[in-house]
């Protein structure tokens, strides 16, 4: 994966509005950013630019004056009251700024609405020139690759996508095969990182250290060499790696440049910083 496409994940640096991250990404070896739009949970940060008009063009021409790509927008969450109408202005907001992909999370626990939201969704995304990328982790309804093919496999069209973050697939029961048989035209991106060993087992830490206490690939004990070889050649790749502590210690800049250098290490690639 010596060409790969290396993105900063919004998740890596929230506290930061969308235009100074492409700042960082600039300054610190990164091809492309992620941004978030919609909050994860209610009351967490997002930067809800589909509802500012001038912030939402600021960002655009600051995009069009960098090397900097927008790569992805976060996190829409399929729940049980789901209506894809009401998010037709973030997906116009994502087109506008040049996204490739929305990132997408399952909640709602009656899989055959869950499908059809799913499958709804991903027909406004290729309305954009988007794709909806379902994300599985293990404490949502879409807890494994398995479950997360067999839902997009329902819909129709370009749109298709299935997200691979490696710490899910270390926490979930997704194995190599798993990976290997989702088909290679619904991976458009994967999220890297390390994590910690011994794997939690508590729904509610799993969630924690996902947000909070992620580590630099190498430094934990997931097979990101083995994850990263059942994937397809070339493919982007977001550094999603919040860790606070770690960042405040040495500082933001050394910080994503330890991350660049141990993400290309892992995908086999030279640093230039």
């Amino acid at each position: 994966m010596s060409s790969t496409s290396l993105g900063l994940a919004a998740l890596t640096v929230l506290d930061t509005p969308p235009i100074e991250q492409v700042g960082l990404a600039e300054r610190h070896g990164f091809d492309t950013i992620g941004i978030r739009l919609l909050p994860a949970a209610p009351g967490t940060t997002a930067y809800p630019l589909h509802r500012d008009r001038a912030a939402l063009t600021d960002l655009r021409r600051r995009l069009d004056d960098s090397s900097v790509d927008l790569f992805d927008i976060e996190i829409i969450r399929l729940g049980a009251d789901f209506d894809v109408a009401a998010y037709e202005s973030v997906l116009a907001a994502g087109a506008e700024l040049g996204a490739r992909a929305v990132l997408v999370g399952g909640d709602d626990t009656d899989r055959a609405r869950l499908t059809e939201s799913y499958a709804h969704l991903a027909g406004a995304c290729a309305d954009h020139g988007l794709v909806a990328s379902l994300e599985f982790m293990p404490w949502t309804a879409v807890p494994d690759a398995r479950a997360a093919v067999e839902i997009v496999s329902q819909a129709d069209g370009p749109a298709r996508s299935v997200l691979v973050d490696a710490l899910h697939v270390d926490r979930s029961a997704t194995t190599l095969d798993d990976l290997a048989a989702i088909p290679m035209e619904w991976l458009h991106y994967a999220q890297l990182c390390d994590g910690r060993i011994p794997r939690p087992t508590d729904p509610s830490e799993m969630i924690r250290q996902a947000r909070e206490e992620r580590l630099p690939a190498g430094e934990g004990g997931i097979d990101l060499r083995d994850i990263v070889a059942v994937l397809p050649p070339g493919l982007p790749i977001s550094v999603e790696l919040p860790n606070e502590p770690r960042r405040r210690a040495v500082g933001t800049g050394p910080w994503l440049d330890h991350l660049v250098a141990t993400a290309r290490a892992v995908l086999g690639a030279p640093v230039t910083l």
